[in-house]
């Protein structure tokens, strides 16, 4: 790779750092080749990047930027894990994996502008996803309304049941 080349690259990594939600890096070492192709086929069918990548490089993408935090763990193979719009993604399918593969390492996250551990990358997968979010805000638009209307049938409801009531007793 020759220097001009090596500049795209970083320029390239570092744009696509800096935009995604949240970052996981990850080791595979010691896996068989077929099991990581399945992670990443795994990940790719969720819009998932998972690219494994230069420490030189990386640690130059990531300079001057809120993710140099992540500097010391570039050391070893090491894969950069994310997806471009949901943040907790990305670390679910890792810890799944990591369940059934217990020599996959999870090294470090990174979002919202702090370095993460395991606890923090675990805290990272409970994140509801897009459309969880989506549908708990259409919950909470439509709730809104039916309470109001209830509270203004209310009164004529329970003037309805007195009447009734009323009504029975003088009957019966």
């Amino acid at each position: 790779m020759n220097r001009d080349d090596k500049v795209q690259a970083v320029e390239e990594l570092k744009e696509t750092l800096v935009q995604a939600p949240s970052v996981v890096l990850a080791a595979s070492t010691g896996i068989p080749v077929n099991t990581v192709n399945e992670l990443r086929s795994e990940l790719r069918a969720k819009g998932i990047t998972y690219k494994v990548v230069k420490n030189t490089l990386a640690k130059r993408a990531i300079a001057g930027t809120d993710m140099e935090a992540l500097d010391d763990q570039f050391r070893g193979p090491t894969a950069v894990v994310f997806h471009p719009e949901e943040p907790g993604l990305a670390a679910k399918v890792l810890l799944d994996f990591q369940k059934k593969n217990e020599k996959f390492q999870l090294k470090a996250g990174y979002a919202d502008g702090q370095l993460l551990d395991d606890a923090g990358i675990e805290m990272l997968s409970k994140l509801p996803g897009k459309d969880d979010l989506r549908a708990k805000v259409i919950g909470l638009m439509t709730a809104v309304p039916t309470k109001v209307v209830r509270v203004f049938t209310a009164a004529q409801r329970d003037i309805v049941g007195l009447l009734n009531a009323r009504r029975d007793d003088i009957d019966g």
